[in-house]
Protein backbone atom coordinates (compact mmCIF):
# COMPACT_ATOMS: atom_id res chain seq x y z
CA UNK A 1 0.00 0.00 0.00
CA UNK A 2 1.15 3.53 -0.76
CA UNK A 3 -0.42 6.96 -1.07
CA UNK A 4 0.48 9.99 -3.19
CA UNK A 5 -2.10 12.12 -1.37
CA UNK A 6 -0.60 15.19 0.33
CA UNK A 7 0.26 15.63 4.00
CA UNK A 8 -1.67 18.59 5.44
CA UNK A 9 0.12 20.95 7.82
CA UNK A 10 -1.38 23.94 9.63
CA UNK A 11 -0.20 26.61 12.04
CA UNK A 12 -1.41 29.92 13.40
CA UNK A 13 0.95 31.51 10.87
CA UNK A 14 4.36 31.03 9.31
CA UNK A 15 6.03 29.35 12.31
CA UNK A 16 5.06 25.81 11.35
CA UNK A 17 7.22 26.12 8.24
CA UNK A 18 10.09 25.24 10.61
CA UNK A 19 8.34 21.85 10.98
CA UNK A 20 7.57 21.63 7.24
CA UNK A 21 11.28 22.07 6.44
CA UNK A 22 12.23 19.12 8.66
CA UNK A 23 9.49 16.92 7.15
CA UNK A 24 10.44 17.84 3.58
CA UNK A 25 14.09 17.11 4.31
CA UNK A 26 13.33 13.65 5.72
CA UNK A 27 10.51 12.78 3.27
CA UNK A 28 11.36 14.60 0.02
CA UNK A 29 8.88 12.61 -2.11
CA UNK A 30 5.86 13.45 0.03
CA UNK A 31 3.46 16.08 -1.36
CA UNK A 32 2.44 18.67 1.23
CA UNK A 33 -0.13 21.42 1.66
CA UNK A 34 0.71 24.05 4.27
CA UNK A 35 -1.89 26.38 5.76
CA UNK A 36 -0.85 29.58 7.56
CA UNK A 37 -3.76 31.05 9.53
CA UNK A 38 -1.83 34.32 9.98
CA UNK A 39 -5.00 36.39 10.11
CA UNK A 40 -5.77 34.78 13.48
CA UNK A 41 -2.21 34.69 14.87
CA UNK A 42 -1.24 34.32 17.61
CA UNK A 43 -3.35 31.46 18.96
CA UNK A 44 -1.56 31.69 22.33
CA UNK A 45 -3.79 34.49 23.63
CA UNK A 46 -7.10 32.87 22.59
CA UNK A 47 -9.51 30.73 24.64
CA UNK A 48 -9.52 26.93 24.37
CA UNK A 49 -12.89 27.08 22.56
CA UNK A 50 -11.56 29.54 19.95
CA UNK A 51 -8.45 27.42 19.38
CA UNK A 52 -10.56 24.27 18.87
CA UNK A 53 -12.84 26.11 16.41
CA UNK A 54 -9.92 27.50 14.38
CA UNK A 55 -8.12 24.13 14.40
CA UNK A 56 -11.29 22.38 13.15
CA UNK A 57 -11.72 24.95 10.37
CA UNK A 58 -8.08 24.48 9.29
CA UNK A 59 -8.43 20.68 9.38
CA UNK A 60 -11.55 20.77 7.22
CA UNK A 61 -9.82 22.99 4.65
CA UNK A 62 -6.96 20.48 4.40
CA UNK A 63 -9.27 17.44 4.28
CA UNK A 64 -11.14 19.11 1.42
CA UNK A 65 -7.77 19.20 -0.39
CA UNK A 66 -7.64 15.39 0.00
CA UNK A 67 -4.92 15.30 2.69
CA UNK A 68 -4.10 11.84 4.09
CA UNK A 69 -2.72 13.07 7.43
CA UNK A 70 -2.79 16.32 9.42
CA UNK A 71 0.18 17.79 11.25
CA UNK A 72 -0.85 20.36 13.83
CA UNK A 73 2.35 22.41 13.52
CA UNK A 74 1.42 24.68 16.40
CA UNK A 75 2.13 23.97 20.07
CA UNK A 76 -0.90 25.95 21.26
CA UNK A 77 -3.31 24.17 18.89
CA UNK A 78 -1.83 20.77 19.80
CA UNK A 79 -2.02 21.24 23.55
CA UNK A 80 -5.56 22.68 23.40
CA UNK A 81 -7.29 20.96 20.48
CA UNK A 82 -5.66 17.74 19.25
CA UNK A 83 -7.76 15.49 21.48
CA UNK A 84 -10.96 16.95 19.97
CA UNK A 85 -9.56 16.76 16.41
CA UNK A 86 -8.68 13.07 16.80
CA UNK A 87 -12.20 12.35 18.04
CA UNK A 88 -13.88 14.31 15.25
CA UNK A 89 -11.87 13.38 12.12
CA UNK A 90 -10.87 10.02 10.75
CA UNK A 91 -7.25 10.66 9.67
CA UNK A 92 -3.97 10.35 11.58
CA UNK A 93 -2.95 13.51 13.47
CA UNK A 94 0.51 14.48 14.65
CA UNK A 95 0.89 17.22 17.21
CA UNK A 96 3.74 19.35 18.48
CA UNK A 97 4.60 19.47 22.16
CA UNK A 98 7.50 21.28 23.82
CA UNK A 99 10.49 18.90 23.95
CA UNK A 100 10.68 18.81 27.75
CA UNK A 101 11.72 15.13 27.87
CA UNK A 102 15.18 15.38 26.23
CA UNK A 103 15.97 18.57 28.17
CA UNK A 104 14.84 17.07 31.50
CA UNK A 105 16.75 13.85 30.91
CA UNK A 106 20.01 15.56 29.93
CA UNK A 107 20.19 18.61 32.22
CA UNK A 108 23.26 18.76 34.48
CA UNK A 109 22.16 21.85 36.43
CA UNK A 110 18.70 20.30 37.02
CA UNK A 111 17.21 23.54 35.68
CA UNK A 112 15.71 24.00 32.22
CA UNK A 113 13.96 26.95 30.58
CA UNK A 114 10.84 26.86 28.43
CA UNK A 115 9.88 29.74 26.16
CA UNK A 116 6.32 29.22 24.90
CA UNK A 117 2.95 30.90 24.36
CA UNK A 118 0.48 31.50 27.17
CA UNK A 119 -1.91 28.99 25.55
CA UNK A 120 0.71 26.23 25.67
CA UNK A 121 1.96 26.92 29.20
CA UNK A 122 -1.60 27.06 30.58
CA UNK A 123 -2.75 23.86 28.86
CA UNK A 124 -3.61 20.63 30.64
CA UNK A 125 -1.36 18.61 28.30
CA UNK A 126 1.67 20.79 29.07
CA UNK A 127 1.05 20.73 32.82
CA UNK A 128 0.80 16.94 32.82
CA UNK A 129 4.18 16.79 31.07
CA UNK A 130 5.70 19.16 33.64
CA UNK A 131 4.39 17.05 36.55
CA UNK A 132 6.34 14.07 35.16
CA UNK A 133 9.59 15.96 35.82
CA UNK A 134 8.94 17.32 39.30
CA UNK A 135 12.55 16.45 40.24
CA UNK A 136 13.93 19.33 38.15
CA UNK A 137 13.32 23.07 38.14
CA UNK A 138 11.47 24.33 35.07
CA UNK A 139 11.63 28.07 34.42
CA UNK A 140 8.60 28.97 32.28
CA UNK A 141 8.37 32.17 30.26
CA UNK A 142 5.52 33.36 28.04
CA UNK A 143 6.93 34.86 24.83
CA UNK A 144 4.51 37.80 24.71
CA UNK A 145 4.85 39.69 21.41
CA UNK A 146 7.32 37.33 19.72
CA UNK A 147 4.89 35.67 17.28
CA UNK A 148 3.51 39.04 16.13
CA UNK A 149 7.02 40.33 15.37
CA UNK A 150 7.93 37.15 13.48
CA UNK A 151 4.71 37.38 11.45
CA UNK A 152 5.71 40.96 10.55
CA UNK A 153 9.17 39.81 9.46
CA UNK A 154 10.87 41.67 12.32
CA UNK A 155 13.11 38.83 13.50
CA UNK A 156 16.16 41.03 13.91
CA UNK A 157 14.49 44.23 15.06
CA UNK A 158 15.52 46.21 18.12
CA UNK A 159 12.11 45.47 19.63
CA UNK A 160 12.75 41.71 19.26
CA UNK A 161 16.19 41.99 20.90
CA UNK A 162 14.69 43.90 23.84
CA UNK A 163 11.93 41.31 24.36
CA UNK A 164 14.31 38.34 24.09
CA UNK A 165 16.72 39.89 26.58
CA UNK A 166 13.91 40.43 29.08
CA UNK A 167 12.71 36.81 28.68
CA UNK A 168 16.07 35.03 28.56
CA UNK A 169 18.18 36.88 31.13
CA UNK A 170 16.15 35.60 34.15
CA UNK A 171 16.58 32.06 32.77
CA UNK A 172 20.34 32.53 32.47
CA UNK A 173 20.41 33.82 36.07
CA UNK A 174 18.41 30.75 37.16
CA UNK A 175 21.27 28.58 35.79
CA UNK A 176 19.42 26.75 32.99
CA UNK A 177 21.53 24.55 30.72
CA UNK A 178 18.74 23.70 28.24
CA UNK A 179 16.30 26.09 26.57
CA UNK A 180 13.19 24.45 25.12
CA UNK A 181 11.45 26.40 22.35
CA UNK A 182 7.76 25.67 22.87
CA UNK A 183 6.39 27.40 19.77
CA UNK A 184 7.08 26.50 16.13
CA UNK A 185 7.68 30.19 15.32
CA UNK A 186 10.63 30.39 17.72
CA UNK A 187 13.26 28.38 15.77
CA UNK A 188 13.43 31.43 13.48
CA UNK A 189 14.78 33.34 16.48
CA UNK A 190 17.70 30.97 17.15
CA UNK A 191 20.32 33.33 15.62
CA UNK A 192 19.04 36.13 17.89
CA UNK A 193 18.81 33.86 20.95
CA UNK A 194 22.39 32.63 20.46
CA UNK A 195 23.63 36.23 20.72
CA UNK A 196 22.09 36.45 24.22
CA UNK A 197 22.59 33.08 25.90
CA UNK A 198 25.99 31.58 26.85
CA UNK A 199 27.41 28.82 24.62
CA UNK A 200 26.86 26.05 27.18
CA UNK A 201 23.06 26.45 27.05
CA UNK A 202 21.65 24.04 24.46
CA UNK A 203 18.56 24.97 22.45
CA UNK A 204 15.97 22.26 21.75
CA UNK A 205 13.01 22.43 19.39
CA UNK A 206 10.61 19.72 18.18
CA UNK A 207 11.17 19.78 14.40
CA UNK A 208 13.36 16.73 13.84
CA UNK A 209 11.38 14.56 16.29
CA UNK A 210 8.11 15.50 14.53
CA UNK A 211 9.55 14.59 11.11
CA UNK A 212 10.62 11.15 12.42
CA UNK A 213 7.20 10.60 14.01
CA UNK A 214 5.51 11.60 10.72
CA UNK A 215 7.47 8.93 8.85
CA UNK A 216 6.66 6.32 11.51
CA UNK A 217 2.89 7.05 11.41
CA UNK A 218 2.81 7.06 7.59
CA UNK A 219 4.55 3.65 7.53
CA UNK A 220 2.24 2.24 10.21
CA UNK A 221 -0.86 3.33 8.25
CA UNK A 222 0.53 2.29 4.83
CA UNK A 223 0.37 5.91 3.69
CA UNK A 224 4.01 6.51 2.75
CA UNK A 225 4.48 7.76 -0.82
CA UNK A 226 6.69 5.10 -2.42
CA UNK A 227 6.94 6.84 -5.80
CA UNK A 228 10.30 8.57 -6.05
CA UNK A 229 9.12 11.49 -8.13
CA UNK A 230 9.42 15.24 -7.65
CA UNK A 231 6.91 16.20 -4.98
CA UNK A 232 4.57 19.19 -4.96
CA UNK A 233 4.65 21.67 -2.07
CA UNK A 234 1.74 24.13 -1.83
CA UNK A 235 1.42 26.97 0.71
CA UNK A 236 -1.70 28.99 1.57
CA UNK A 237 -1.96 32.04 3.80
CA UNK A 238 -4.99 34.20 4.61
CA UNK A 239 -2.71 37.22 5.08
CA UNK A 240 0.01 39.01 3.09
CA UNK A 241 2.31 36.33 1.67
CA UNK A 242 5.47 38.49 1.65
CA UNK A 243 6.98 37.21 4.93
CA UNK A 244 5.98 33.60 4.18
CA UNK A 245 7.82 33.78 0.82
CA UNK A 246 10.78 35.41 2.53
CA UNK A 247 11.02 32.72 5.20
CA UNK A 248 10.66 29.90 2.66
CA UNK A 249 13.20 31.42 0.31
CA UNK A 250 10.93 30.96 -2.74
CA UNK A 251 7.60 32.24 -4.04
CA UNK A 252 6.30 29.49 -6.34
CA UNK A 253 3.16 27.70 -5.14
CA UNK A 254 2.61 30.28 -2.35
CA UNK A 255 -0.95 31.62 -2.48
CA UNK A 256 -3.03 34.16 -0.59
CA UNK A 257 -6.47 32.69 0.06
CA UNK A 258 -9.39 33.37 2.37
CA UNK A 259 -10.41 30.31 4.39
Amino acid sequence: MSSTKPIGIFDSGIGGTSIWKEIHQLLPYENTIYLADSKNAPYGQKSKEEIIALSSKNTEFLLNQNCKMIIVACNTATTNAIKELRTKYDVPFIGIEPAIKPAANQTKTETIGILATKGTLNSELFNRAVETYSNIKIVEQVGFGLVQLIEEGKMESEEMTTLLNSYLNPMIEANIDYLVLGCTHYPYLIPQIKKIIPNHIKIIDSGEAVAKQTKKVLEKNNLLNLYEQKSKQIFYTNSDSKVLKQILGFSENVYEKEF
